[in-house]
């Protein structure tokens, strides 16, 4: 049998389980029958409406935490694309058939995200199992082992949510300080004097995921020169954010004194075997010169620059690319290439962040922004940035850091 054989609707209608459909607005797209069954609705109470408009806290319970727990749950999976099974939860149910009484019930969620095409998410499947009789299944006639029983779930189930809020917290505040350390750490935008160009730093959304993204700009010795660079450290928080600055540093002290971009990034290749946290670093660096109009380049397993030439002609800087910082045990020499380029073209330098998608191939990604340079190469640097970032990254933002450096040759 084949996928098109398949009546998928009405599989989705006869799963045994309670399986919603909710859009990024948190709003029923979709409810299977048995959802509908269980909860005691409609369809027309559930389909179109908010999933806390259908299923509100309940307002006699002022300890209630059902809204603020599963709300926290489907932003994760929002922010994040990451599956989320959430603790127990008691999330009691208003009556249909009694308005203003409520029913005491438990559930076990888990919430996924559904992706398009361009990895952005645009559906969450809620699924739900209720776990009430199961809860209830050994009392004794006098309900006295229920009660003992929910109470002791419902209090591990309200623990397990206070450690998750804290946590939650903890992140947050883990979040705040390591993008201030970075921002505390990347080049001012002025500091290659009068050149044309344009940096941009966005942070990934979802508190656990500020990763080690870094840019550097600097003037070089001899010549009407400059330095543009990018990097990506693996890992995420502070851990990621100091390593980072130690390399940028690194790298940027190399390349005021190096002959050129590969033999920079082969100093910063044997510092990056002696710190905690690089492998697997990537970098790559371009020196420009301004008089007479080359640039030379070299990459330690990052995504190449894209250099738009002024007649439209888009040339991908990739042949110099090496294995990421620290992948061998002995640091090697790298590559370097050169190219040429007239007066009016536009070099890019970018993160991974700006490319890469869930389940897409980079050559796609490649291509989006080689497009999108080409058809916005006559703005000024700092309005083509900010159009590249509006066209690439998702609405919600991206799940990797992106910067990108743009400069006006």
């Amino acid at each position: 049998m084949n996928d098109t054989a398949i009546e998928y609707a009405s599989v989705f209608q006869s799963l045994p389980g309670m399986v919603a459909l909710l859009t990024p607005d948190l709003v029923y797209a979709d409810a299977n029958e048995e959802f509908l069954r269980v909860a005691g609705r409609s369809r027309d109470q559930v389909i179109g409406r908010h999933v806390f408009e259908v299923f509100p806290d309940n307002p006699n319970d002022p300890a209630a935490t059902g809204v603020r727990n599963l709300g926290a749950s489907l932003c994760r999976v929002l922010a994040t694309g990451e599956r989320d099974a959430m603790a127990l939860q008691r999330y009691d149910v208003a009556d249909p058939d009694r308005p203003g009484q409520w029913r005491e019930r438990y559930w076990s969620p888990v919430n996924a995200p559904v992706f398009d095409a361009d990895g952005k998410v645009v559906l969450l499947v809620h699924r739900v199992e209720e776990v009430t009789e199961l809860i209830r299944a050994r009392g004794g006639p006098d309900g006295t082992r229920t009660r003992v029983l929910e109470a002791e779930l419902y209090t591990r189930a309200r623990e397990l949510q206070d450690l998750n809020e804290r946590l939650r917290r903890a992140h947050a505040r883990e979040r705040e300080v390591a993008l201030a350390l970075q921002e505390a750490m990347l080049p001012a935008r002025g500091q290659v004097g009068d050149h044309r160009a344009a940096v941009r730093y966005r942070p990934a959304v979802g508190a656990l995921n500020v990763c080690g993204d870094w840019y550097d700009l600097v003037d070089l010795v001899g010549g009407n020169r400059i330095g543009v660079s990018v990097g990506d450290v693996v890992g995420h928080g502070l851990a990621a954010a100091g390593v980072m600055g130690q390399l940028r540093s690194a790298l940027s002290a190399a390349s005021r004194v190096a002959e050129g971009p590969a033999q920079a990034l082969n100093v910063l290749g044997r510092y990056a075997h002696v710190v905690d946290g690089a492998e697997s670093a990537t970098a790559v660096t371009t020196f420009i010169d301004f008089e007479h109009r080359t640039i030379t380049y070299s990459s330690a397993g990052h995504p190449p620059p894209v250099l738009v030439h002024a007649d439209g002609r888009v040339e991908f800087l990739d042949r110099a690319t090496d294995p990421p910082l620290d992948a061998a045990p002995q640091p090697l020499a790298r590559p370097q290439a050169g190219t040429t380029y007239t007066e009016g073209a536009t070099l890019a330098l970018y993160t991974d962040g700006l490319v890469e998608r869930r389940r897409e191939d980079i050559d796609i990604g490649l291509a989006r922004l080689a497009e999108s340079m080409c058809r916005h190469r006559a703005q000024a640097p700092e309005r083509l940035a900010d159009a590249v970032l509006l066209e690439l990254l998702p609405p919600g933002g991206a799940t990797d850091d992106t910067a990108l450096v743009v400069v006006r040759l």
